[in-house]
C-alpha cells in the first residue's frame, strides 16, 4: 500500500468545500476528487450541520494530496497563507493566473498574488522565482516585480540581466 503523504493540507470553508475542490480539480492536470465523506447525526451538538451535507473532500492537485473542511464560518482564508503555483513559461503563468483568478478578487492581485472566488490566496510565480531574486540583479528584478500583477516572466529577465 502506497504510504500516504506526510503533510496535506487542510483548506477549511464554510460549506464550499466540494465546489471549490471541483473547481482546483478542473485547473491542474492529474488531479482529481478522491473523497466525500459527510455528515451524520453524531456530533451535531458541536458541528450543527445537517446529517449528509458534506464534511470532507479530499482531492489531488497535480499528485499533491489536499483537503477541504466545511467547517462552518468561524474561520475564512487570508492572506497569511497561499498556494504556490511554479510555473515554467509565461504561457504557465498566464492560464494559471486567468482559471484561478476568475471569478476572484481583482484588487487582491499584485506580484504575482491573486485571491481565487473562495478567498484563496495562490501565489503564481515562475519557476525561477527564486534564482531571479537571489542574482546579482535582484534589486532590479525586485524593483519590476513590485509594479506588476500577473508576473511577466520576460520582463523578469530582462531586469535579472
Amino acid at each position: 500500500m502506497p504510504r500516504l503523504q506526510r503533510i496535506m493540507p487542510c483548506l477549511w470553508f464554510d460549506s464550499e468545500a466540494e465546489p471549490a475542490a471541483s473547481f482546483y480539480v478542473s485547473i491542474f492536470p492529474n488531479s482529481r476528487i478522491k473523497t466525500v465523506s459527510r455528515y451524520g447525526e453524531a456530533g451535531f451538538e458541536h458541528h450543527r450541520r445537517p446529517a449528509g451535507s458534506v464534511m470532507v473532500v479530499t482531492f489531488e492537485l497535480d499528485g499533491q494530496a489536499m483537503m477541504g473542511l466545511n467547517g462552518g464560518p468561524v474561520f475564512r482564508f487570508t492572506e497569511a497563507i497561499s498556494l504556490v503555483v511554479h510555473c515554467d513559461t509565461q504561457d504557465e503563468i498566464d492560464h494559471y493566473w486567468n482559471a484561478l483568478g476568475a471569478g476572484g478578487d481583482p484588487s487582491a492581485q499584485q506580484c504575482g498574488w491573486l485571491k481565487d472566488r473562495y478567498g484563496l490566496s495562490w501565489q503564481v510565480v515562475p519557476s525561477i522565482v527564486g534564482q531571479l531574486l537571489t542574482g546579482p540583479n535582484s534589486e532590479r528584478v525586485m524593483a519590476a516585480i513590485m509594479d506588476m500583477k500577473k508576473l511577466d516572466l520576460a520582463a523578469m529577465q530582462a531586469a535579472a540581466r
